[in-house]
């Protein structure tokens, strides 16, 4: 008998200065039983640096032809193809050609050295942006999850403030590429 996902929720209220854009966003979050805890609250991160009106979650983990998240406009074109962790060239190649712009949100305390291996065959794509998260910082993100979540998240000069009832927290961003 197959494993079944874990559902969580979330309730996201959005205060983004950078780009004034203010929502409350609610999500339903499927945990693949493969997917780690890290990776999920990255999921969660990436989303709210991404949040817009019709940004979705894909089938990342277990369908190579979908991002973990995505926007696709009226006329099905990718706007913005999402992927998180260090996938291999063949998939960020393919990220690449189908979207417009491309966002790799790396999120392990190896990133350095995946991205100095890769740095060469990366910037051959112009339209790919490449981020990291601190690792100790998402590690602590994980001691937040519960089956409903609730954050308030203000960004401001590209500083990300995540709180709930109980905790604060300055998630930063780098920018690798």
């Amino acid at each position: 008998m197959a494993l079944k996902s874990t559902i969580n929720k979330a309730t996201i209220h959005l205060s983004d200065m950078d780009r004034n854009y203010y929502d409350t966003i609610s999500l339903t979050l499927a945990q693949h039983p493969s997917e780690t805890d890290l990776r999920l609250m990255t999921r969660v991160i990436a989303y709210i640096l991404n949040a817009q009106p019709d940004l979705a979650f894909g089938k990342g983990l277990s369908d190579e032809d979908e991002a973990v998240i995505w926007h696709i406009d009226y006329s099905d074109q990718i706007n913005l193809w999402i992927e998180l962790g260090q996938p291999d060239e063949k998939r960020i190649k393919k990220a690449c050609n189908k979207a417009r712009r491309v966002n790799l949100y790396c999120y392990t305390h190896s990133n350095d050295v995946w991205f100095n291996q890769n740095k060469n065959k990366l910037s051959n794509y112009s339209n790919l942006s490449i981020y990291k998260f601190d690792y100790k910082i998402l590690q602590e993100l994980t001691t937040w999850i519960s089956r409903t979540m609730e954050f308030q998240c203000s960004i401001q000069d590209g500083q990300l403030w995540l709180s709930n009832n109980e905790h604060s927290l300055l998630i930063e961003i780098e920018q690798l590429q």
